[in-house]
């Protein structure tokens, strides 16, 4: 049996969030030993992959009410009031604090940080370093982690299973990829930071990584997964491949054309049309700076009416930027340019680039408090993984960045505060649950006999289902067939086989784990949404068009069952200032109120 690794805490997760919390751990207290551990090198996590910015209110006409206001309407009313405000109040000192450790951020002529609009804002808010904002980021953060000598790194090593032991999270069971050995690292707190689950859709921005693992760890020891049912699709994914082409693109100008040339979103009540040829930016929200939900749906229309245009790889529109100066792409669009021109053969200074909706961010994931805590004492979780809620039913672009680094940070704090008020391990009881879990991957997947089913198939078959059932615009009959089909991935996932069974860097025994994380994930998906039976933000029901606070107000929480669907309750959504209203854009925000709803 092997013997535990032992440290103070452990973080899964080596992305923006996972960063910023161990580097909170050790300002808290550079005596406390953190291991992160990621099943790829920190600089591998899907943070790198973002490229329009990080929102923080800097500008002399914002505030934090408006900050504050702006992602509660555009959450559709299902973000928590209390969390937003915290949000939003600590989201500046984050990114100054960003500054101050080397991150570029882009800069005005007379020096100041440069902001720039983004979608559902009504003011520019949104921070960047030109158009690879994640990928700067990241680095500043593993360059600041590399300071402090109590964070240990496993980096390539494939978390399996949690260890609780005594009422509360001690631990993680964790695969070396490079070994093959299930090793137990013991910990007296544990920060959940491992990204989202947009794999669990065929047609995704996220990267092969962001398969729902540390969702689908805490759903088996009994967390309830929160506000599933809401899934962002991006408006501006390159067909084919998915690649995201950042919001900044349109927040520069970029216009969305349909196959007749028009500015389609005209007719969908997405507040007034910018001058394209106006060099100066909006001051309030514009058409193609609509939240992401809405223009996803204003696809599916023009789609409807047969106005799209018909491409290899399915219905598309334009988007158009040859407006701007090609010194202004190369200076702020470098990355969509290079973008455009590998995987869509087209040079956007010279031709449009078609686009279409694509999954982009769970705004769902493991219940949290404010502070990252979890119902299961000493289980902490930050990041998409997480949910806060800040985010509800819509997440407005360029709050992600940023909250992973507020909540990766609250999380660390809150970490190091329970680590330091719990005293030592039972390593024999965690050592032996990880024995088991070695015992069950070798039975189930590297000595079992051959099965009849394959990796590909049964992850193809999700896909299409998911696809289908639970994309843009879903109905009764659409997800119960989604569920039925799941059932039966799930039974067939009993026979799976794979044909690696060597030790040493099984790529094929990860991709068999990771699949198994996405179909509870997906599960938990289809019942939330399900259950939710109005549209609201993402959540869009054909057979229940109308937005519902009366029965609906409420945060869905996804429990799994051992067998059968998992069990949704609802938790009532926090309304501190702001009484649910009408979602209108190109309005002038709402005064902040003093309506008080129940506390989570």
């Amino acid at each position: 049996m092997a013997h535990a690794i032992q440290h103070d805490i452990v973080i899964i997760g080596g992305g923006g969030a996972g960063l910023r919390a161990a580097i909170a751990v050790a300002q808290i207290d550079q005596g406390l030993s953190v291991a992160l551990v990621s099943k790829v090198y920190p600089m591998r996590s899907h943070t790198v992959a973002a490229e329009g910015g990080a929102a923080a209110v800097v500008r002399d006409d914002d505030s934090l009410d408006k900050h504050a206001y702006d992602t509660i309407s555009g959450s559709d009313w299902m973000a928590d009031q209390d969390a937003v405000e915290q949000f939003v109040a600590e989201a500046p000192q984050e990114l100054i604090q960003l500054e101050h450790w080397g991150c570029p951020w882009s800069r005005e002529p007379d020096g100041h940080v440069a902001v720039r609009p983004f979608g559902g804002m009504a003011i520019e808010r949104t921070w960047f370093a030109a158009d690879k904002t994640g990928f700067h980021m990241l680095h500043t953060l593993y360059q600041t982690s590399l300071k402090y000598d109590g964070i240990t790194f496993y980096d390539e090593w494939f978390a399996t299973k949690l260890l609780v032991d005594d009422g509360r999270c001690q631990g993680v069971a964790a695969i070396e990829l490079r070994s093959g050995q299930v090793r137990p690292i013991t910990a007296r707190a544990v920060i959940l930071c491992t990204g989202g689950a947009g794999r669990i859709f065929p047609f995704t921005t996220n990267g092969a990584i962001k398969t729902g693992d540390g969702m689908a760890l805490a759903y088996r020891v009994g967390v309830p997964l929160k506000d599933m049912e809401f899934v962002q699709y991006h408006p501006t994914g390159l067909p084919g491949t998915g690649i995201l082409i950042t919001e900044a693109a349109r927040s520069e100008g970029g216009i969305l054309v349909n196959r007749h040339g028009e500015r389609y979103l005209k007719n969908y009540q997405l507040g007034e049309p910018l001058d394209v040829h106006d060099p100066r930016h909006p001051q309030k929200l514009t058409m193609e700076l609509g939240p992401r939900d809405r223009l996803s749906q204003a696809f599916i229309h023009e789609m409807a009416k047969g106005n799209t245009i018909e491409s290899p790889f399915g219905h598309v529109v334009s988007l158009d930027i040859r407006h701007l100066s090609e010194r202004t792409i190369n200076q702020k669009l470098p990355f969509v340019r290079e973008l455009a021109t590998n995987y869509a053969g087209i040079d956007p200074v010279k031709e449009p680039i078609p686009v279409r909706p694509v999954v982009h961010y769970m705004m769902g994931g493991v219940h949290t408090d404010g502070h990252g805590a979890t119902p299961l004492p000493g289980l902490f979780a930050a990041g998409e993984c997480a949910c806060v809620s800040i985010n509800g039913a819509n997440r407005l672009g360029s709050n992600s960045l940023t909250e992973t680094l507020v909540y990766g940070a609250r999380a660390g704090r809150a970490a190091a505060r329970f680590a330091r008020e719990h005293g030592p391990l039972d390593a024999g009881a965690l050592e032996a649950q990880a024995a088991d879990e070695q015992r069950r991957v070798t039975r189930q997947y590297l000595a079992a006999e051959k099965g009849t089913e394959r990796i590909a198939a049964i992850r193809g078959e999700l896909w299409d289902a998911m696809e289908q059932g639970a994309g843009i615009y879903r109905t009764e009959s659409g997800l119960r067939k989604v569920s039925e089909t799941l059932d039966q991935l799930h039974e067939r996932y009993q026979r799976i086989s794979i044909d690696d069974r060597s030790n040493c860097f099984n790529t094929e025994l990860v991709a068999v784990l990771e699949l198994q994380s996405m179909l509870d994930v997906a599960g938990a998906v289809v019942h939330s949404g399900l259950q939710r039976r109005e549209s609201r933000g993402s959540h869009q029901r054909t057979d229940f068009p109308k937005r519902d606070d009366a029965r609906y107000l409420k945060h869905s929480l996804a429990y799994r069952s051992e067998a059968g669907p998992p069990r949704i309750e609802y938790l009532q959504v926090t309304v501190t200032r702001w009484p649910p209203a009408e979602r209108v854009y190109g309005a002038e925000p709402a005064e902040p109120g003093s309506a008080h709803g129940n506390g989570r």
